[in-house]
């Protein structure tokens, strides 16, 4: 028996029946999925100092699980010392199985770990069934050894879905257990 992540398991048997029954779907192909997630860091400062962006790499893919890519600057920018083609940020997308395990991650571990934390904000949505929440400093993630971080950075985590509302996209991610503030939409 090969392995299965929990929440793709969790997925399958308890997601897909809810969201079928919730937004009366006829088929069990009509409900929404995640399809990717990705993780975004602008790191301005590495304009100045090259090592921001190799820790930022480093950290980026300790949290992701896998290796994280640098950002390049599209134009030549003089009042910011800019030219084209300077890593200015970190991504990195998550698919199959590493998604669903960071998300497990995210949800059971990470994000308690906030200060004062009380939900996230559902004001995220884009109007096509995609969710993007930015988490303040990169230190909640258990990865880190906060002892070794010399900067505190954010990041941008975006939920792609094939959701064809934000309504149907808030469900998948509430059923997946992301803490939103206010639950019923």
């Amino acid at each position: 028996m090969s392995y299965i992540p929990r929440l793709k398991k969790k997925y399958t048997e308890e997601i897909v029946p809810a969201l079928k029954q919730e937004f009366q779907y006829k088929s069990t192909m009509e409900s929404p999925r995640l399809v990717k997630i990705a993780l975004n860091q602008g790191v301005g400062d590495a304009i100045t100092d090259k090592k921001i962006i190799e820790t930022a790499i480093e950290e980026m893919s300790l949290i992701a699980g896998q290796r994280a890519v640098p950002t390049k600057s599209k134009k030549d920018i003089s009042n910011f010392k800019l030219r084209r083609g300077m890593p200015i940020g970190v991504r990195v997308t998550l698919r199959g199985y590493k998604m669903y395990e960071f998300l497990d991650r995210l949800v059971s571990v990470s994000l308690p770990r906030i200060r004062d934390f009380k939900g996230i904000n559902e004001k995220g949505f884009d109007g096509r069934g995609n969710f993007t929440l930015g988490v303040p400093e990169q230190i909640i993630f258990p990865e880190i050894n906060i002892d070794k971080v010399n900067r505190i950075n954010g990041m941008d985590i975006t939920f792609v879905t094939t959701a064809k509302t934000d309504k149907e996209a808030f469900a998948l991610l509430r059923e997946f257990g992301v803490p939103f503030k206010n639950q019923k939409k």
